[in-house]
């Protein structure tokens, strides 16, 4: 983002739309902090700016632009044509049929709002994923960025670029499960932002759920607002 200095007034009010904290004040003008900036756009999109002295970036070169890839929800990976930091819905799986019977689904959203995440904190849980043997889902903007699915080895050319979030998403068998969510732990006491973990499993016959389980005895307990998908819209229907 760019903010012209001879168009700001010293408002301030651009402040607290920036959810990184890239925006700061020098000389009674506000300035953009380049290295923070995850080039979201909601500071120019808010339009807060009376006089217009926020302006996007004419051109993003590469590797800067992926910083808007995934913090700029407008924004539209052309890989996939998805917008976002991820794959279509997860949860859409009785349409997609991602995930069968025994498979475990997992999406892990590194970063948030007022704290970001960096291109190394995402390839430090790729890593250690990666050892573990999970499949990298084929469609997501991290997987893009592999090196190598078998070391989960992130390419080094953006490793030092800064995000708002990203969403890994892999796939386990469900017997793998535990030991998936228990390396999880293990990286909380290691990362330098937050993340959380979504679940996405098949109900067995008669209701049961083996990952809610597993996921309990691993210490992750599920929250009462997890999202279940009825069927509404199968294939077929």
């Amino acid at each position: 983002m760019f903010i012209d200095q001879d168009q700001c007034t010293g408002c301030k009010q651009c402040l607290v739309f920036c959810p990184v904290q890239a925006i700061r004040m020098v000389d009674k003008k506000a300035v953009v902090t380049a290295d923070l900036c995850v080039e979201c756009n909601n500071c120019f999109r808010s339009a807060c700016c009376k006089p217009g002295a926020i302006l996007p970036e004419a051109h993003l070169p590469w590797p800067r632009s992926l910083r808007n890839l995934f913090s700029d929800v407008c924004s539209e990976f052309e890989r996939t044509g998805v917008s976002g930091r991820g794959t279509e819905e997860m949860k859409s799986n009785d349409v997609t049929g991602r995930f069968s019977h025994g498979e475990v689904g997992i999406g892990i959203d590194i970063g948030r709002p007022g704290l970001g995440a960096s291109m190394r904190d995402i390839d430090l849980f790729t890593r250690r994923l990666a050892n573990a043997e999970v499949f990298f889902s084929d469609d997501n903007p991290v997987t893009f960025l592999l090196e190598d699915r078998t070391t989960g080895a992130i390419q080094k050319e953006v490793l030092d670029e800064r995000v708002l979030s990203a969403v890994i998403e892999i796939k386990v068998p469900v017997e793998k499960l535990s030991g998936v969510l228990s390396l999880l732990k293990g990286l909380a006491t290691e990362t330098r932002t937050v993340f959380s973990v979504g679940l996405i499993s098949r109900l067995k016959e008669d209701g049961s759920i083996p990952a809610l389980r597993i996921a309990e005895e691993e210490g992750f307990p599920v929250q009462p607002s997890a999202k279940l998908n009825v069927g509404l819209g199968r294939r077929g229907s």
